[in-house]
Order: structure tokens, then C-alpha cells, then sequence
């Protein structure tokens, strides 16, 4: 179980009350699961057989990062967006008071669905072309929704930055001068021009895979609206993207432009990483491994 101060638990009375309103029977059974690292969530089980999730917002005392304020509704919108596209994502029963309830998928997450070689190289492919209908999806704003943002890619990226530093000075994280090298690389942010829908966590664990295809995406709160290159450092993970996944997307690879601008993302979100382990509460061997690693990782992308 990953512990966060940023976790808020519900009591079995309250889960079964929700379950009566929301899918119209009572609770037979429920279980946190313990995966995630930011919100609450719980596999409710109503007496119908019928199987939700149920994500549950942090308390409203708990000191957040400035972009992480009201994720929930980002990822409400996120997850209707989606779904209008024909994407695949669950179905949002109920959102309300940081509360939001889904369909639960039958499959299991990418990571867990012992794949084999050839399997994965597909799904990889299918990937790819998901990705691509996911940026087919755009907004009327650069950046977060519920802020950072801008009315320009180089502006709201510069704000997110400038917010996560902000964020680190209030938390009392120590980080490089890291301003140089990011405004050093703005102008290429003015290639940037329609604000299409990032996902910006499609790692392995948000992603369902069932009988041999993706059966849903999940997790999308920290969705923004920018460059789809700023998808590469979740879907390639501290790692370069593979040949699968970019004849799925339709690209043969980057420019050298692109790339830097991939960088720029990548660094950005090591910065989020170093910082929100402080107000979550992160400590102990595995989180000072952490720290070196997105360190390390930092000084990497900006060429420190």
C-alpha cells in the first residue's frame, strides 16, 4: 500500500449509502485499492453483482501542488471527452464532492497481464493508434484547465513550470537553477500551435488490457491541453519510444527540435516527482532512491 497524506478513507456506511444512490443497490462488498498514490479508490461490489470504482479526492486541509487543485473535475472531462471520441475509457456514473464513480474494467493492468513478446509488441501498435484519436481531441485553452495555463503553448508551459518551482520554494525543495535551460528552449514552444488533449500519465499501470486488446484507460486528472510530443515521457517511460508504438501513432521519429521539446517535458516532470513526495509525506531507502533517480533524470534533460 502506497501511503500519502493526500489519501481520504470512507466508511463502509458511507460506501454502502453511495452505492444505494448512485447504482440503485446496496453495498455486498468493497476493497481499497492500494496501487494508486494520490486519490482513495475502492472496487465496489453492489448486491445486484454489479462492479464499480469509486475515487476519492483528498481532504480539503491537505496541502497540494498548485496544478493538482480540483484534478478530479479534470479528469471527469477528460473521461467524457474521451468517451465522445469513442476512445476507450470507463463510464462515469457519478461526480460529485470529490467523489467520482465508474465502471469497473474486467481486465488487467498492462504491467500485470503477463504478456508475452509478441503480445506486447501489438498492444504497443494499438497504443500508438489510441494515442493519436486521443490528439485528435482539442481544447480552447493551453495548459491545465483548472490552471496553469495560457493563451499560448510557450506561455502556459512557462507557467507550469514557473508553478512547479514555485511549489518547491514552498515546500522547502532544494533544486537546481533549472529557469536557463528552460527558457533557453522556448522559442521552439512556438511550433506549438492547437492545444490537443495529453494525457500525461499513460504508463503501463493506466492502462487495462483484456483479451489481447486495450480495454481502458484510466487516470487521466493530470490531463492538460499542448504539444502531443508531451505525451512521449509517460508512454516511454525514462526510456526512448519503441518502433511499435510510433508506427501506431504514424510517425518514423523526431526532429531535433522535437526532441528537445521532449526533453523539456521530461524534465518537467521530474520536477513534479521531486516535489510532491513532500507534502504526500513520502520518506524512508525507497524514496531517497527516488529523489537521486528524478535528480539524476533532471540534470539529464536540461544538460545540468
Amino acid at each position: 500500500m502506497v501511503f500519502s497524506l493526500t489519501k481520504r478513507r470512507l466508511t463502509a456506511d458511507r460506501l454502502d449509502a453511495l452505492a444505494r444512490r448512485a447504482l440503485g443497490a446496496p453495498l455486498a462488498a468493497h476493497v481499497e485499492l492500494t496501487e494508486g498514490m494520490f486519490n482513495t479508490a475502492y472496487r465496489l461490489t453492489a448486491a445486484d453483482g454489479r462492479e464499480a470504482v469509486l475515487k476519492v479526492a483528498p481532504p480539503p486541509d491537505v496541502p497540494l501542488l498548485t496544478y493538482e487543485r480540483d484534478l478530479m473535475s479534470t479528469e471527469a472531462l477528460a473521461f467524457r471527452l474521451m468517451a465522445e471520441r469513442g476512445l476507450p475509457v470507463p463510464e462515469v456514473l457519478l461526480h460529485e464532492d470529490g467523489l467520482l464513480l465508474m465502471t469497473a474494467l474486467r481486465g488487467a493492468p498492462w504491467h500485470a497481464a503477463g504478456l508475452s513478446g509478441v503480445e506486447r509488441a501489438a498492444l504497443r501498435r494499438e497504443l500508438g493508434g489510441v494515442v493519436r484519436r486521443l490528439h485528435g481531441i482539442t481544447g480552447e485553452v493551453f495548459g491545465y484547465v483548472q490552471g496553469p495555463n495560457g493563451a499560448t503553448w510557450r506561455e502556459a508551459f512557462g507557467n507550469m513550470v514557473a508553478a512547479v518551482l514555485a511549489d518547491a520554494r514552498r515546500f522547502g525543495v532544494e533544486l537546481p537553477d533549472v529557469r536557463p535551460a528552460f527558457d533557453g528552449c522556448a522559442d521552439l514552444l512556438d511550433e506549438v500551435t492547437t492545444p490537443v488533449l495529453v494525457h500525461f500519465d499513460l504508463w503501463e499501470a493506466n492502462i487495462f488490457v483484456a483479451d489481447g486488446h486495450i480495454e481502458g484507460i484510466i487516470d487521466p486528472e493530470r490531463a492538460f491541453f499542448g504539444d502531443p510530443l508531451a505525451e512521449i515521457p509517460s508512454v516511454a517511460l525514462f526510456s526512448e519510444p519503441d518502433e511499435d508504438y510510433l508506427a501506431g501513432y504514424g510517425v518514423t521519429g523526431f526532429s531535433e527540435a522535437e526532441r528537445t521539446r521532449i526533453a523539456l517535458y521530461r524534465a518537467y516532470l521530474c520536477l513534479v516527482m521531486l516535489v510532491e513526495g513532500v507534502p504526500r509525506g513520502y520518506s524512508g531507502p525507497e524514496r531517497e532512491q527516488h529523489v537521486a533517480f528524478f535528480r539524476a533524470k533532471l540534470a539529464e534533460y536540461l544538460d545540468l
